[in-house]
Parts: C-alpha cells; structure tokens; sequence
C-alpha cells in the first residue's frame, strides 16, 4: 500500500472498530449488568434471538441525536437508544426495531424516532414484515415537543401499513402514554410475565386521580391484558419462549398482502380419516365439548397457534396448516358459556377474520351457536354494534371461506358466522347439526303457545309439539334441501373434504366495489 490507504492495522479501522464496540456496550458497562438483573436481555442479545445467526445487518448504528439543553449535549451516545436493521426468519426477510433500554432507558428522542421511521420506510417498501421489540420509557421528555412528533411519525406509519406488510410488537419492558398506541396498530402484540407492562395512566396517576391503588403488573401486566382488556395475542413466561413463539408466527404468514403464505411439509395425509370425531361431539346439543379437540384433530398433525387463548373463551380463532396451506379457523366454544356470542367474542372474531383476509388466509369457521348472549350489560355495552363488526369483516371477506356446522347453529349467530347468505364459498354440515331461528323448546312456547295453554296436559302437548317442530323443521337436511348448505357429510371425512375446497379455492378471485374504503361499526 502507498500509505494513504486502510490497512488491517490502520488508525482510522481501529477507530471504527471502538466506536462499534462503544455501541455494543452502551455508554455504561454496568448498564447491561443492571438489564440483566432484571431478567431482561439486551436489544442486542434479543435481535440474536428472533432472527437467524448471522443474518442481522444494522442500520443507523453510529446515529446521535443532535439536541441541546438539560444536559443533553453532554451525553451523546451511539445508537441513541434503538437498534434497527433487518435479517432473516427461516431465510426470509424480517425488519426489526429494538429499544436499548441501557440508553436513555429506551426513550424516544428525534433522532430515535428517525431511526424508526427509515426502518418501518424500509419494511414497506420491500414488502416485508416488521417487528418492534419494545422496552422503553416513553417519549424523551428532555426534547419535548419534538419527541411527541416523532411518535406521530410511528403511528402514521402503523397506520398506513396495517394490512400491506404483517407488523408484530414484542413487549419486552414498559411502555406508557401515547407509546402504547403503536403496538394497538399492530397486527400482533405478544407481552412478557413479570417484564412488560403497557398502560397510558400508570399507577401513580390512577391513584392521584380515583385513589385506587394497583401495581404495575395488575394495572398494565401480561395477563391482565390477555385476559381482561384483550390488548395482547400471546403471554410467555420468558423473552427466549417468546422470542421463539414470533419466529413460528411469521412462518404462518406471508410477507406482504401480495403473496401467501409459505406452505408446510404436507407430510400428514389429506385423505387422513378422523374417526375421533365421531366421539368428540355429544348429538346432545346441550352438552359441552372442547372445539380444540376438533382442531386438532382435523388439522396438519394436530399443530395449530391460538390467538388471544385467555379472553373471549367463548370462541376460538387458531393459525394452523390444512393440506400445507395456512388457514384461519373460527370456532364456537360450548366449553365456555356453550360458544355464545358477546360483546368481547363477536370483536375477537371480527379482528381475527379481517387479519387473515388482509394477508390471503383462507378461513374455516367451525359452528356450534346457540345465539347471541342475552342481557341488559350486553345490549347497553352495545353487542349490537360489536356483533355487526363481525358480520361486517366475514362479508367484507374476500378469501376463501368455507363454514361447517357441527351442531346448534341458531338464529342472528347463525347467519352472522358466515352463512352462505353471507358470502362463504361453500357450507358443510354434520348429521347432528341444527339450523333453525332458535331451539326447538323456545320456538314451540312462541308457534304454539295458544295450542299449550289449551291442552289439557300442558307439559305433554309442549313435549309433543317440540317433537314435531324439530321434526319438521330442524332435521339434519332442512337446509340442504334449500341449497343453504352444500352437503351433509360424514365427520371422519372432515379433513379431506375441507383439503380438496381449499384447494379448489386458491385461485379465487373477488369483485369488490369501487369506493375509498368501507365504513365498518367501529
């Protein structure tokens, strides 16, 4: 070399090598030290974890913020506290944003902010999913208004990704405020026991406010919003099982709303005959059984990934492979409250169907309602309203759909867990299914009340008339006689059958009207 070039030894590569170093340790070494004690990993170490080895390339590494006062100038570290880059999940493409809670505590800043924005810029524009790895401490509160503004950047850019490109936030510490906006845009939230809490108000305020006293966890915890509010998808009890969990999710789904999603091995046979279904489902409409069970039997080796498992367990809305190809399954649960629709069920479901057509997943829905729930709270809580943002997604729906009625499939429930009439493709129904306005005890005290009253036997003549009512009305191929259902089938030919749908199925295309975009009951 002339002397003028980089050599191995050079200054200026030995300059490079500690500034990169300085960003890997964060400005303080007992910083990562502190994060660990706190049974918490480093951005670096949880980028290691959710993407493949080696396959992370940084961006805006060597980024510092640019702001004055409080003694900011003072303190300007590499990275300003996100890391941001992209890589591979199992050889495709993955975007990925993680705070660096060593720094600043994960504060959002302007220069912060601008990272996030080039990644989530970047996420879009190469058709590829995004996710967040959120661990900070809200907007830096030093630069004030400007920090505000770059959340608004954030959500902007939520927004206007939501449905083009699967967006996933790992909630791996705290997020307050205005932060917590951004994992609700999302597609996916997963959250952390004992690590990761979200709330707007925290503690403090609440109790200056209504002066009842609650703990983070209780307020903003992973199970509290699993189960209560609905806020997150998935709660581990680890950043490693959780990590690993978001690495199987974006297995099921497809980079952009462009393509599909990846195939599975197809190692479990379609023609696979389900003979424990025979057995799964009581013919006694009143008795419970768990729809799980029937997922899993009828999907490929029995694998599936629920969403939102602890609240609304009235229905159940699972990810799992049919023939290799993904599908979304909606099922009734007679586990829980015998698989009625209330308020927090009907929005599950609706939220749940119009992710899976926004990303080319077929659905199954799997039927066995007895109607919507009953009550003051539901019809003043609006189940109204929340009912309709289901029959408003499953119509909006342009993806394959294909319903199969196990059993009670009664009244407004009927129709709204999509019905032919509604717009599925095809409609299967098992020898015990019952399709009716509503149960044969209720519509015979309606059609022949004057009839029992007379009687002279009140019980025997309502008991007579249930009878021929079910007779007439709700026997296994009322509805197949009128071309509302397209077949009556054996249980244990389940799966085939909905394999070669599907199949027949890909191809679909829909018509949908020209308009800027629907107005759904929010």
């Amino acid at each position: 070399m002339d002397g003028r070039g980089l050599s191995a030894g050079s200054g200026r590569l030995a300059e490079l090598r500690r500034i990169r170093q300085q960003a890997l340790t964060g400005p303080d070494p007992r910083a990562t030290e502190r994060q660990h004690a706190r049974g918490k990993l480093t951005a670096h170490e949880r980028i290691a974890l959710l993407l493949d080895e080696g396959s992370f390339t940084e961006i805006e590494g060597l980024r510092r913020h640019r702001a004055t006062g409080f003694g900011l100038e003072a303190k300007r570290p590499y990275s300003d506290g996100v890391i941001t880059g992209w890589g591979t999940v199992n050889g495709r493409t993955v975007f990925v944003y993680a705070h660096d809670f060593r720094v600043f505590g994960g504060a959002l800043g302007e220069a912060h902010a601008q990272k996030i924005h080039k990644v989530m810029d970047l996420a879009a524009s190469a058709g590829a999913p995004l996710v967040s790895l959120n661990d900070g401490a809200g907007a830096r509160i030093q630069e004030g208004v400007t920090a505000l503004a770059g959340y608004g950047g954030i959500f902007s850019r939520n927004t206007r990704s939501s449905g083009v490109i699967p967006q996933i936030s790992v909630m791996l510490g705290p997020c307050a405020g205005g932060a917590a906006y951004s994992p609700a845009l999302t597609d996916y939230v997963f959250m952390v026991r004992g690590t990761s809490q979200m709330f707007i108000t925290g503690p403090d305020v609440v109790r200056a406010v209504t002066g009842e006293e609650i703990s983070q966890d209780g307020l903003g915890g992973a199970d509290p919003h699993a189960s209560l509010s609905g806020v997150a998808h998935f709660v581990y009890d680890d950043e490693a099982t959780c990590l690993e969990e978001v690495r199987y999710l974006l297995s099921l789904l497809p980079q952009n709303n462009r393509e599909l999603p990846p195939p599975g091995d197809g190692t479990d046979p379609d023609d696979r005959l389900c003979e424990a279904l025979l057995d799964l489902v009581p013919e006694d409409p009143s008795r419970p059984y768990d729809i799980r069970r029937v997922i899993e039997e009828i999907t490929d080796h029995g694998e599936h990934f629920e969403v939102q498992s602890a609240w609304a367990g009235s229905v159940v809305c699972t990810l799992a492979r049919l023939g290799g190809q993904v599908v979304g399954i909606v099922g009734n649960q007679p586990q829980t409250q015998a698989g009625v629709l209330d308020i927090h069920a009907s929005e599950k479901a609706a939220r749940f169907v119009q992710t899976c057509d926004a990303f080319n997943i077929p659905l199954v829905t799997l039927l066995d309602v007895p109607g919507f729930l009953p009550g003051v709270d539901q019809e003043h809580g609006g189940i109204i309203r929340h009912g309709a943002k289901l029959l408003y997604a499953y119509c909006n729906a342009t993806v394959p759909r294909i319903q199969l009625i196990l059993r009670k499939a009664y009244g407004g429930a009927y129709i709204v867990m999509d019905s032919r009439s509604i717009g599925s493709d095809l409609s299967f129904a098992w020898p015990t299914n019952e399709i009716a306005v509503m149960g044969a005890e209720g519509a015979a005290n309606v059609v022949f009340r004057r009839e029992i009253a007379a009687a002279s036997d009140p019980d025997a003549e309502r008991a007579r008339l249930i009878a021929s009512y079910k007779e007439e009305l709700m026997h296994p191929y009322y509805a197949a006689e009128r071309g509302l259902v397209d077949d009556v089938i054996d249980p244990r030919d389940t799966r085939r059958l909905l394999i070669t749908s599907l199949r027949m199925l890909r191809a679909k295309h829909a018509e949908v009207p020209d308009r800027k975009h629907g107005n759904p009951p929010m």
